[in-house]
């Protein structure tokens, strides 16, 4: 028996401690399965380069529990190791086996299908076991089956073993506080969050004993003990749709896909990229536009970095756009680094390379949707457009691909580009200085009264109702030549778009202002600024209106644009029509008892016509059009 110490040096250790000081213990499991399938994937290629000889029908990767004894058994049927290799990839952690293989053989076809760093890895075991063995018998010729124990002390014994199946068993012996990783369901979901689509048949099983034993005659007698392992399962699918080509694969495959990845979503994708680069990096993937609606946030994170169909993470911000991460899917790079900061992850060439791919990707399906079928593209709208919304706000080479098919939406339901739409109101909504406005509503209930006022005017207005509408409009008119947005209700429709005539007031500066103390008699001063203009008597007889400025700035607020000026208050202008006849009259009135009745009626229908007329407030309000009926 051979004892000894494991080549243990401060800047061998370092990279160890690296990758799994603040790990989940869990990880463990994925670097070991990953290492065992590691060693079926050396088989096949040296199989294929004829250096060795073995069947690679039937590789496998088995994880067993034998709860009795507090062991997990990670066992594989690939490369095996020789007491030499043992030697070097264990005990002399400096040297990382796959990482030399890969070297070995880099200018072969096979060096993407090695995950490697089978020798750091291996040593995550000790974060759950209190003592490792190693059973390995090498696929060489004339190899010896060795047997390598370690208690997680810098000492280990290794020794010749009889081994008849070719290949590795690692066999932890679980520690007293780490006895959850024996638990089926514990296990179990591991191998279905981190191992779920590698390469090779992944089974799952349980050791059971019954009570037999043979005597000397090979009869079987009562007492003693039998192994056997129950309940194996394969827990993956080796061939997941990405890893292969896309013309292989239709359309109910891709759906069918999106199932396996998403089992408890009931809604079906709107369409799906898949991604197939080899060069100059090699990147993988398919990803899925869900229905997203407004709701963005709660669709992040669904998208799950692999390396070689290892699952590395589904927290993706630091290798895509941020916009990207409202799809769904799988990427799968191995030239991603991992277990590095987030600031090296936003600097690596790779990383920058696979993220404008990415992004190009996505925008030319998106152009290519609406070039080659329109109106399919306009039905899936409401749906995608703050996905788009998003990428124009936040990746500039984004915003000028999406520019030709970001579309506006007419309250009359049909879309147009932005060049359409700037076409279709030209000639009509520019004003004084001739900037060119466009009108738009987020509620097209609430604003129908806008709106009507707009219409009288000819001019249109556009629907644009999504939590980042605010955002969106500021970058717009950052962008656009001599263009503003106004929504529908920031001022009179008169002020929105000023022309150069201007509707004469019937109600002199003297009216005004002898009327304008009786109406802040009826509001609420700190909420409301009373404001005269000269409108069509065709127009309502007060108004209340919000300043898109003010507006805009309280709404970026909320959806994440935050400003230097703190809390924004809520205020409102109470806009009064000096050309209506029922304002003219009210301004007329002698009986100030009547008039303050008056006045605070009107005020309540300007109010209620935007849905602020509440409690007290309401039921006096129709208390008093009883009175007034009477």
């Amino acid at each position: 028996m051979q004892k000894g110490n494991i080549n243990v040096q401060t800047e061998n250790i370092f990279p160890i401690i690296k990758k799994f000081l603040y790990s989940d213990h869990e990880i463990f499991l994925r670097e070991l399965v990953s290492n065992a399938v590691d060693a079926t994937q050396k088989v096949k290629t040296l199989t294929s380069l004829g250096e060795i000889t073995a069947n690679t029908e039937n590789l496998k990767v088995e994880v067993i529990t034998d709860k009795e004894n507090k062991k997990l058994i990670i066992r594989d049927n690939g490369i095996g190791m020789t007491a030499e290799e043992v030697e070097k990839y264990i005990n002399q952690i400096a040297f990382s086996g796959a990482e030399e293989f890969v070297e070995k053989y880099k200018d072969t076809d096979q060096k993407n299908a090695i995950i490697g760093h089978f020798g750091l890895g291996f040593y995550s075991a000790f974060m759950v076991a209190e003592r490792v063995d190693i059973i390995t018998l090498s696929q060489k010729d004339g190899a010896k089956a060795v047997k390598w124990t370690c208690d997680g002390s810098p000492n280990y014994e290794m020794e010749e073993i009889e081994k008849s199946e070719k290949g590795t068993d690692i066999v932890l012996h679980v520690a007293e506080d780490s006895l959850e990783f024996l638990e089926d369901a514990r296990i179990d979901g591991i191998l279905n969050k981190y191992c779920k689509f590698l390469p090779v048949p992944i089974k799952f099983g349980t050791t059971e004993r019954t009570e037999k034993e043979k005597d000397a005659e090979g009869k079987e007698v009562e007492g003693g003990k039998e192994e056997k392992i129950v309940e194996d399962k394969i827990i993956n699918n080796p061939s997941p749709a990405w890893t292969k080509a896309p013309s292989d694969l239709e359309e109910g495959d891709y759906k069918s896909f999106y199932r396996e990845l998403y089992p408890m979503t009931f809604d079906e994708p709107l369409f799906h990229i898949h991604l197939n680069v080899d060069f100059p990096f090699n990147l993988t993937g398919i990803l899925y536009f869900p229905k997203l609606k407004n709701n963005f946030e709660m669709q992040k994170n669904k998208i799950s970095l692999y390396s070689n169909q290892v699952f590395i993470t589904d927290n993706v911000e630091n290798i895509v756009p941020e916009f990207l991460t409202l799809l769904h899917g799988v990427i799968d790079s191995p030239d991603i680094p991992l277990n590095v900061s987030r600031s090296y992850l936003q600097e690596d060439g790779n990383v920058k390379k696979i993220s404008s791919h990415i992004t190009k990707k996505v925008a030319d399906k998106l152009s290519s949707m609406f070039k080659t079928d329109r109106a399919d593209f306009e039905s899936k709208w409401e749906d995608i457009k703050i996905f788009i919304e998003f990428g124009m706000l936040t990746d500039e080479k984004f915003y000028e691909k999406a520019l030709k098919f970001y579309l506006i939406k007419s309250v009359d339901g049909k879309f147009y580009t932005l060049d359409e739409y700037k076409a279709k109101i030209e000639g009509n909504q520019k004003d004084k200085d001739d900037k060119l406005v466009v009108l738009y509503a987020s509620d097209e209930k609430e604003q129908h009264s806008f709106i009507a006022a707009a219409k009288n005017r000819d001019y249109d207005v556009a629907v644009m109702d999504s939590a980042l509408t605010s955002h969106v409009v500021s970058k717009l008119e950052q962008k656009l030549e001599n263009t503003s947005f106004a929504r529908v209700d920031a001022d009179t429709i008169d002020k929105l778009i000023q022309k150069d005539e201007e509707i004469p007031s019937k109600l002199s500066e003297d009216e005004q202002e002898g009327l304008k103390p009786v109406i802040e008699g009826s509001i609420e001063k700190e909420k409301f600024n009373v404001q005269f203009a000269s409108m069509s008597e065709k127009d309502q007889p007060m108004i209340i209106t919000q300043a898109e400025f003010m507006r805009r700035m309280k709404e970026q607020q909320m959806t994440g644009g935050g400003n230097m000026f703190g809390a924004i208050p809520e205020m409102y202008n109470l806009v009064v029509n000096s050309n209506h006849p029922l304002i003219v009259e009210i301004a007329n009135e002698s009986n100030g008892d009547k008039k303050k009745q008056l006045v605070d009626q009107v005020v309540d229908l300007a109010m209620l016509s935007q849905n602020m007329l509440k409690g007290e407030a309401l039921s006096n309000f129709i208390n008093r059009s009883v009175d007034l009926i009477k």
